[in-house]
């Protein structure tokens, strides 16, 4: 036995080395998954469509593409048919993983919304989905406020949003979209402020544009509350919206993520201005599949 004993020594180091080596070469996430039709989010299918789909039509797009869920961000002239296309989204097994809510402070009071803020809310009650909201702020508006008007008005808002939402069993997420309450420090005061609410982030990469150069400190320091991020085309000197794929940024971002170890949602844009979603839909997806 003592004269096989250095050989089973070297065998074992042999075997040890081997499955150490590719443990350190195995990827932290399995991006065929996480780049999977069923973890993505088609997002800006609603508002941007020249085709002007009915809910019914919409739904029937998202069928045909592959896709069991979407976030939903509408327009005023969508608010009709609002309820219809969220219990038809139900009917056929469709999540509706978000609602848009749009605040403009003018109009936007902490117990007074404006109509088509409120709609949001009583569509959720009467329909009893259960999802996430995602808001947004009107930009310029922040630019008559300092530093601190700015804190206090926003954290009144999203506190009175927040408590609102879950009642309804609904939860906020924070959306970047411009201005002073898009920038990622910002979002992360309120959160900080609030620190009994369950608040998260949707991280838009087409509206980072104006912090690319801080993007690596920006997506660590937003990391514990990323609940989603939206994947866009990205090169430094735009445009804002480019397919996937068709950028030089996009694959050095999202591989930051990856990273991070992030699992969370992506969402895939169908939005550009007198586009069809569904063109678009499939031509990010594709893009997306040809970088990792």
């Amino acid at each position: 036995m003592k004269k096989n004993q250095p050989i089973l020594l070297l065998l074992l180091l042999i075997l040890v080395t081997s499955v150490s080596c590719k443990t350190d070469t195995k990827p932290k996430n399995d991006t065929k998954k996480l780049f999977a039709k069923s973890n993505l989010i088609p997002w800006s299918i609603v508002g941007f469509d020249v085709k002007e789909r009915t809910p019914k039509v919409r739904l029937e797009m998202l069928e045909r593409l592959g896709y069991k869920q979407y976030a939903y961000g509408n327009r005023p002239k969508h608010i009709p048919t609002m309820q219809e296309e969220w219990n038809l989204a139900k009917e056929k097994g469709i999540d509706i993983k978000a609602v848009w809510l749009y605040i403009n402070l003018n109009k936007d009071k902490v117990d007074s919304l404006k109509p088509d803020s409120e709609v949001v809310f009583k569509n959720l009650e009467e329909t009893g989905l259960k999802t996430q909201i995602w808001i947004g702020f009107q930009p310029t508006y922040f630019d008559k406020l300092t530093d601190e008007e700015s804190l206090k008005q926003s954290v009144a808002m999203v506190s009175y949003l927040s408590k609102r939402a879950s009642k309804l069993g609904c939860k906020i997420a924070l959306y970047n979209h411009g201005g002073w309450f898009g920038k990622p420090e910002n979002q992360l005061r309120i959160i900080k402020a609030l620190p009994n609410e369950n608040l998260g982030v949707v991280f838009n990469f087409h509206h980072a544009h104006d912090s690319l150069d801080e993007y690596s400190k920006n997506i660590k320091m937003l990391f514990p509350y990323l609940w989603a991020v939206s994947l866009n085309g990205m090169k430094a000197e735009g445009p804002k919206i480019i397919t996937i794929g068709k950028g030089t940024l996009e694959k050095q971002m999202i591989q930051e993520l990856l990273d991070l170890n992030y699992t969370g949602s992506f969402n895939i844009l169908g939005h550009v201005k007198g586009g069809d979603p569904e063109v678009i839909l499939e031509e990010n997806f594709n893009g997306l599949q040809t970088l990792f």
